[in-house]
């Protein structure tokens, strides 16, 4: 089915379902809870389509995650950077651990935070078991990650890989300020039309 507008609407499907197809229509994708595999490969599949579409008009990343996995964060992250188009991203709520390491990771100058999010930055851990070897392998595989994730953390906020160590060792919260402040987004977000990509904001008339 299709509304007057030409948008498709799953005929039959959830609410929810609903909800998503229209916001893809708009170039909107919503992280709205905590990232493991199904969730990345969703969300990656949904990168792929819109750039396939339209591999010029940028695409909006919605956060609201307590954050998840490591490997199925970076498998969205890889994507964000893989597609020709630019991934503005946007804190609603909470977006914290992997979550605000996909905020962070938006194209330059367009990472937003509404004014009353929570951004919490921290290093990854894990409980493990199994035999001595196995539990060394492991912490050798979660320290070259973690090393790996605090780089590209340093590399997207301007801050030193020594900082980013430093104060994430144990939970950092910032506010919307702060964060800006900090280098996690660039802008604290009071208009829609500011992170609403510009290809929807022409098809409603509300300029370029």
């Amino acid at each position: 089915m299709r509304l007057a507008n030409g948008t498709a609407v799953l005929q039959g499907g959830s609410l929810d379902d609903q909800l998503a197809a229209r916001l893809l229509h708009q170039r909107i994708i919503v992280l709205g809870e905590e990232v493991d595999d199904p969730v990345a490969n969703r969300l990656c599949g949904q990168l792929l389509l819109l750039s396939a579409e339209d591999p010029r008009s940028d695409i909006s990343l919605y956060i609201n995650s307590p954050g998840g996995s490591v490997s199925a964060g970076l498998a969205i992250y890889d994507t964000m950077r893989l597609i020709p188009n630019d991934v503005s991203t946007l804190a609603m709520g909470l977006a914290a651990s992997m979550g605000q390491f996909l905020l962070t990771a938006g194209a330059p100058g367009k990472r937003y935070t509404l004014p009353h999010a929570q951004i919490l930055m921290h290093q990854g851990s894990a409980g493990f078991g199994g035999t001595a070897a196995d539990v060394e392998i492991y912490a050798e595989q979660l320290e070259r990650v973690g090393t790996t994730m605090i780089g590209l953390t340093a590399e997207h906020t301007g801050q030193s890989p020594e900082t980013i160590e430093r104060d994430s060792r144990r939970d950092r919260w910032f506010n919307a300020e702060e964060a800006r402040e900090y280098g996690l987004v660039d802008h604290i977000l009071d208009r829609v039309d500011d992170v609403r990509p510009a290809i929807v904001r022409r098809s409603v008339g509300l300029g370029a």
